[in-house]
């Protein structure tokens, strides 16, 4: 590690923030108010104008620097490995949200043509996600049950319970495309920021666990209903053990080897993708072999096995929403945008880091409402992005969204003129698909021994997040992860790790006393810092660490001045006491008509020198500090609660003869002090100084004795 052995030598003034103030003129800017903000919003001009067509239309942005000669071969082979994949999972992932498997293919088609307009990222390939289908899933079986009777809807008479979960999912997902679209609206992009990377690692393996437990009905080919709810994995897990014995031998062994082959080839893929131009399509290879196998051996009436059945032929109009299913779904659609969202902006923030262009969060909820939208009104369900695709896309060669229009358009083949070759596919063999495709997300199990040993706080979001989305459901989970993370951190703020600083010898900087060993800590002077905002909920912790810092407590030391002021004052009442009223003055130095004051908090007791001898029945705790720092540096905020508090905490131990210092103080922080009327004749603005070294020596000055014979004020500033 290279260390820095520079030297710098500033020779300035000692500054309070008043002398600061006189010396260096200060620049007061005008405020914008609400109405001139609103009146910037609404002017509109020609470069505002383009700005806002470049903004919504991204495309004409990277269009205009298409290199056609570099580029399009790469998007072309792209598109066509990752429309093949998108084909694929489409399929399978249909399955997790319930759906009759060729409206995957309307997911891998539909969702892509707006995007392309719209979509600031270059590389996520838009499709199918399997979180966001399970959880589509999870609101079609509840609404349209295997078993049962569907919910009482309206628009549902007169349909197949297929074309009611049809119904179901493009309606839910056409609501998350108005959520998603509002956001965007809005300008709330933001809101992906609450979801950290630990909650969302801990969600989506949560969720990998019930992709996984919901696809072993058809990989040992069972009849398992669908459940929801809470613990609904457990009943789940139940009624697939109670039929075990019915296993499906032929569907059982096509899942092993199907899961054996994809996972060894997806290891190659990884391990030489430096030599390899193209990664081997594997789940495609496979999926040929099964459907080439299961149609000449006739699978499905020798063996009993599920296939895939009659495909869809082109496509179909257009539908309308259901208001109902609105009603029904509403609770469950927003967590749907949310989660759809967070995992598309992070796999695509990743990407543009890595190609150096930017994107804009806003604009990507805009593109994904009006996709999921376009899309639901014909019948696909919700889409979002897979990380799998997307890193298919970019190390395939795609360096535009014209791969992805490619891939659509494979997939638009398929389903007007190839569908018919997938009806003989085993329905074991895509669920052998989805489940060897979560190893990626059942994995990041491993970072739980990591966050225990680097961050215990997140560690419990990880694990608390996974639990309650495993146990409790997905759209429940997530809004224990969500709680648990706001738990964390009003546990950083509210018990911060507060310090007291010492000065490292010979150097103007300071650091906590317990990390150094050649330091020098003035006597009588303590300095204290807090690194994190002062509020209502942690400003009592505050006032209790700064007592356990210097060691008394000024308000139980403010009493006993007052109980020993009281005794004082009978002492020199009595006329044949042991000490006379001229010795006792000369003892303690003081105005013996003050002593009648009211000992409360909102006066200042008898000023006594009461480190001198004290007569024997009278003990009052001797307090050797004569000057206090605050270092506010990490203060971001200061509230009304916390002002009142810091203001009460303040006064107490000026009323001890303790000099109270404030350093590094926000400006804004300052102005809200002021307006605040935080300042009296006990609390002044003398007390605020710019840095701490600047405090400190405008201490030692102030009192110059000092018996450790050091001193800092030689050090260089």
């Amino acid at each position: 590690m290279v260390t820095f052995r520079k030297q710098y030598v500033v020779s300035r003034p000692v500054y309070s923030d008043d002398s600061f103030d006189e010396d260096h003129q200060k620049i007061y800017r005008l405020q914008k108010t609400s109405l001139d903000h609103l009146k910037a919003y609404l002017t509109c001009d020609s470069k505002r104008a383009k700005n806002a067509v470049l903004s919504f239309l991204p495309i004409i942005g990277w269009m205009r620097i298409y290199r056609v000669r570099e580029w399009l071969l790469g998007d072309v082979v792209s598109g066509i490995s990752t429309g093949m994949l998108a084909i694929m999972q489409g399929l399978a992932f249909s399955l997790l949200a319930s759906l009759p498997p060729s409206y995957g293919l309307f997911t891998a088609f539909f969702p892509m043509l707006t995007y392309f307009f719209l979509g600031t990222s270059r590389h996520i390939s838009v499709g199918s996600f399997p979180v966001l289908s399970l959880m589509v899933g999870a609101v079609v079986t509840r609404l349209v049950p295997e078993v049962g009777q569907p919910a009482n809807i309206s628009g549902f008479d007169g349909l197949t319970q297929d074309q009611q979960r049809v119904l179901v999912a493009s309606s839910v997902t056409f609501l998350m495309g108005i959520f998603q679209l509002a956001m965007g609206v809005l300008q709330v992009g933001f809101i992906v920021r609450y979801l950290s990377d630990t909650l969302v690692s801990g969600f989506t393996t949560a969720a990998a666990v019930h992709i996984l437990v919901s696809q072993l009905k058809f990989v040992l080919g069972l009849t398992v209903p669908g459940i929801n709810g809470p613990l609904a994995l457990i009943y789940t897990l139940e009624k697939v053990f109670v039929q075990i014995t019915s296993t499906n031998i032929c569907d059982l062994v096509m899942s092993i080897v199907i899961m054996v082959v994809v996972f060894i080839v997806k290891e190659l893929n990884d391990r030489y993708k430096a030599r390899l131009p193209v990664p081997i399509p594997i789940e495609v290879i496979m999926t040929v072999i099964a459907c080439g196998v299961s149609y000449g051996f006739n699978f499905e009436t020798r063996y009993d096995v599920e296939v895939v059945g009659k495909m869809v032929s082109g496509y179909e109009s257009p539908i309308a929403p259901n208001i109902e299913v609105f009603q029904e779904s509403a609770v469950e659609a927003f967590p749907i945008a949310i989660v759809g969202f967070a995992v598309a902006f992070s796999v695509a923030k990743v990407y543009s880091i890595k190609h150096d262009y930017t994107i804009d969060g806003n604009q990507e909820l805009i593109a994904f409402g009006v996709s999921n939208m376009f899309g639901a009104s014909f019948k696909s369900f919700a889409a979002s992005t897979a990380l799998s695709r997307t890193a298919l896309q970019e190390s395939s060669g795609g360096k535009t969204q014209i791969a992805g229009l490619i891939s659509a358009m494979i997939a638009m083949v398929v389903t007007v003129a190839l569908g018919f070759l997938l009806e003989p596919l085993p329905m074991s063999v895509l669920g052998a698909l989805v489940i060897v495709n979560l190893k990626g997300m059942l994995m990041q199990f491993r970072e739980i021994p990591y966050l225990w040993r680097r961050d215990k706080p997140e560690c419990v979001v990880w694990v608390g997040t996974c639990l309650g989305a495993i146990l409790l459901g997905l759209d429940i989970g997530l809004a224990v992860g969500l709680g648990l993370e706001l738990l964390t951190l009003v546990f950083r703020t509210q018990f911060p790790r507060c310090s007291v600083l010492v000065n490292i010898s010979g150097t103007n900087l300071y650091k906590d006393r317990k990390d150094y060993l050649d330091i020098f800590e003035p006597n009588g002077v303590k300095i204290f810092r807090i690194p994190s905002p002062i509020f209502f909920a942690n400003i009592e912790f505050f006032r209790d660490k700064l007592v356990e810092a210097v060691g008394f407590n000024p308000l139980r030391v403010l009493r006993k001045r007052h109980k020993a002021l009281r005794k004082i004052k009978k002492l020199l009442r009595k006329q044949d006491g042991d000490i006379s009223e001229k010795g006792m003055s000369e003892l303690f130095p003081m105005n013996v008509e003050d002593s009648d004051r009211p000992s409360d908090l909102n006066d200042l007791p008898i000023r006594v020198n009461w480190n001198a001898e004290l007569p024997a029945n009278i003990s009052v705790p001797r307090v050797d500090l004569h000057s206090l720092i605050l270092d506010f540096s990490a203060v971001s905020f200061l509230d009304i609660s916390a002002m009142k508090g810091l203001k009460t905490a303040l006064k107490e131990f000026v009323r001890v003869d303790v000099d109270v210092y404030i350093v590094s103080c926000d400006a804004y922080i300052l102005e809200k002090l002021h307006s605040c009327l935080f300042f009296d004749e006990e609390i002044l603005t003398s007390m605020f100084f710019p840095t701490l070294h600047d405090a400190a020596l405008h201490v030692l000055e102030k009192h110059q004795e000092d018996k450790g014979g050091r001193v800092i004020k030689d050090t260089k500033l």
